[in-house]
């Protein structure tokens, strides 16, 4: 261990466990991914705390794996992400605000990146290459027009989401466009997730594209010296830290959320230290199983060389009706009492939906076992629609009440997690690397998202087929950027629709990382702040110096 950060929270060595534990073999290993949710979300947090804790109670050695919050869902609508009711992950106060300081670090080494960049533009365009030279520099001719990387903040700031920097004499910088994206985004946020060891990540944080020069080469973080640097704030980051269940389990929390605009995935590293140390390992994927669980199976297995056990794919009555038909439900308002009422007819056909992720799960060959968390609004045969025709689609179904019992009422779902566990599965890749670029990203489109192809920009194609013709990108995975709204990259359109096209709009580059990242749709890489935010109730007691109205 390392020096413990509160009586609660610890940095976990995680060379020194692995390294002890090294002649161990690893646990079972599952996945929890969702349904298409609700903008409310569906307890998927909450059920990963609850099955971890319903595992314990059948006196399993179970260890968990969950993201570390972002300061702008925390401090806007979303709120936390410790779970809920009788199965959380504590202590609830440092976990939601900043934790062990790993965003920051994230936030010091990216925005240092950019600070690296952007003044090395204006003395590039202040000095001729003898004055240059004079201070030890070598014109790399950055093309201002060809900048990809941007500043990044942990809120939701739409603001700055296109602004203008370098305004003023030419002490001030180089005037060009420029903006923000929320910290959880950031490239160094995905190498985190992806990294194996302190070499692996050294070595990712030099390959980092930041611009093209004048004649389109890469300009990497390397080029301009300043990889070293930023690595020296992530040392302490890249090891995970350890919190527990409300019933004492151990669980770590490492890397951040957002698999709509990132990869959304607990680390490799905590993985690799649950594994060792746990007879089951329960790791979380970010949002529903189209874009969390298909990073997880297709990203993060191939970086890891973990395959799954099982994977749970947790439904709501609540989600399940919203894709049948009922309104919409939006964030700060109060719930539509429909969603009060007994309706099968809505359940039912939502369960499109639920059954399109089924076999979503079920193409990649993990068993999949369909966590029905519990509302007290549900009724017996709603329930009953759902076990039928999620068991009818070849899933285990287990109904469970964690939020409201813990532990004991997470049972039902802990003993057919081990039973999925028990069976042999056949563990598959979607697509293989050496195949090009938009052939992956149809396949996504078409046996994930259940488009009928892909339309790109005339700029997004361009850039397809420039790194399809890249020996160093063309083999790079393929991390997509869609709302998690929705199947399509129409957050309004729900269940599972049928005669659309996945639309294309362009393409990044995340070389450290090991991937491109193509992007769908309309979706925006920084968040907007709604107009009843969670911070306006978030205080401090004057006499405690407890934190309060922040869950």
């Amino acid at each position: 261990m390392l020096p413990v950060c509160t009586h609660y929270v610890a940095k976990v060595d995680f060379n020194k466990v692995l390294k002890r534990f090294e002649d161990r073999p690893d646990g079972k290993y599952i996945d929890v991914t969702a349904i298409t949710p609700t903008p409310l979300g569906e307890g998927k947090s909450t059920t990963t705390m609850g099955l971890v804790q319903g595992l314990g109670k059948r006196g399993k050695n179970v260890i968990g794996a969950i993201r570390q919050p972002s300061g702008g869902p925390t401090m806007n609508i979303k709120g936390s992400a410790a779970g809920g009711g009788l199965s959380q992950c504590i202590p609830l106060t440092p976990f939601s605000l900043g934790l062990t300081g790993d965003i920051n670090a994230i936030m010091n080494a990216h925005n240092l990146a950019m600070v690296a960049l952007t003044s090395r533009m204006q003395h590039e365009f202040n000095y001729n290459d003898e004055q240059l030279a004079k201070r030890n520099l070598k014109r790399l001719d950055i093309d201002p027009n060809r900048v990809e990387f941007k500043w990044i903040l942990d809120f939701c700031a739409q603001t700055l989401r296109n602004i203008v920097i370098g305004i003023g004499g030419k002490m001030d910088g180089f005037m060009m466009e420029s903006g923000f994206a929320i910290a959880v985004s950031s490239e160094i946020m995905a190498i985190l997730a992806v990294a194996t060891d302190l070499k692996d990540m050294r070595e990712r944080m030099g390959r980092i594209v930041l611009a093209c020069d004048k004649s389109g080469k890469p300009i990497t973080t390397a080029d301009l010296e300043v990889d070293g640097a930023m690595i020296a704030w992530m040392v302490e980051a890249l090891n995970p830290n350890l919190l527990q269940t409300i019933e004492g389990q151990p669980v770590f929390v490492h890397t951040g959320p957002f698999a709509n605009i990132a990869i959304g995935q607990s680390s490799i590293v905590a993985d690799r230290v649950g594994l060792k140390l746990g007879d089951y390992h329960v790791t979380e994927s970010g949002f529903g199983a189209d874009i969390g669980f298909e990073k997880f199976w297709n990203l993060k297995c191939r970086f890891s060389g973990n395959h799954p056990n099982a994977a749970v794919l947790v439904a709501t009555i609540r989600a399940l009706k919203c894709h049948g038909g009922a309104p919409v439900p939006i964030p700060g308002r109060p719930l539509d009492p429909c969603y009060k009422e007994e309706n099968v007819g809505w359940t039912e056909e939502g369960t499109e939906n639920l059954i399109h992720l089924i076999n979503v799960v079920k193409k990649a060959g993990i068993n999949p076992v369909v966590c029905i968390n519990n509302f007290y609004t549900d009724t017996e045969d709603e329930v009953k629609v759902v076990r039928r025709l999620a068991e009818e689609a070849g899933a285990r179904v287990a109904l469970s009440k964690h939020w409201e019992k813990g532990g004991d009422g997470a049972l039902e779902l802990a003993d057919a997690v081990v039973d999925a566990c028990d069976e042999p599965n056949n563990f598959k890749f979607l697509y293989d690397l050496s195949i090009p670029l938009r052939t992956r990203i149809e396949l996504i489109a078409e046996q994930v998202y259940g488009a009928d192809g892909v339309d790109y920009t005339p700029e997004a194609l361009a850039k397809a087929k420039a790194m399809e013709a890249d020996p160093e990108i063309s083999k790079l995975g393929t991390c997509m950027v869609k709302t998690h709204l929705s199947l399509t990259d129409d957050p309004m359109i729900k269940g599972a629709p049928k005669n659309w096209r996945l639309s294309i709009r362009d393409i990044l580059t995340f070389k450290g990382a090991g991937f491109v990242v193509p992007i769908a749709g309309a979706i925006k890489l920084m968040p907007g702040t709604c107009s009843d935010p969670a911070y306006r109730r978030v205080d401090v007691d004057a006499e405690t110096g407890k934190v309060k109205g922040l869950f």
